[in-house]
């Protein structure tokens, strides 16, 4: 890895613990692999976050993870493509009463699959599923992130 993505990195990770939303809420990365293929985030039920039933807000669990995927397609898929969070839909299962946490992944196969979607189609919506669980690993919640790709022109 060249140093100027190393510091690029760094920067992110570091800035994204002052971005707003995230600072708001106590959002935080647990662990976020070099590649920009796993991310681990974390956010723990504070006065901040907490609702009227003193259960996790929704549009904090929805801010936790509203934007891994859009950035991590735009670190693999490279300055060739354009990529935008499009549209999202979220389903609450069960209250979070505590630390909730979600796991975004991706992998070769997936960017393969987008890639050649996008050469057949020209731009695309792609979807991808992640939970929104509790420390005992039940669901607090199921989200669909839909991302526009499509190459530069």
């Amino acid at each position: 890895m060249s140093l100027a993505l190393q510091l690029r990195q760094k920067f992110l990770e570091k800035a994204i613990r002052f971005y707003a939303p995230f600072l708001g809420a106590g959002v935080r990365v647990k662990e976020m692999s070099k590649d920009f293929r796993f991310c681990k985030i974390e956010m723990p039920l504070t006065f901040y976050n907490r609702n009227y039933m003193g259960t996790q807000f929704g549009g904090s669990l929805y801010a936790m993870v509203d934007p891994w995927y859009m950035l991590m397609l735009i670190k693999n898929l490279g300055p060739k493509y354009i990529v935008w969070d499009k549209a999202a839909n979220i389903r609450f299962k069960k209250p979070g009463r505590g630390t909730v946490w979600a796991e975004f992944k991706i992998n070769d196969e997936i960017i393969k699959e987008i890639k050649d979607l996008v050469e057949e189609k020209t731009k695309i919506d792609y979807v991808f599923h992640v939970e929104i669980k509790d420390k005992e690993g039940n669901i607090i919640a199921e989200v669909d992130k839909i991302l526009y790709i499509r190459k530069k022109t």
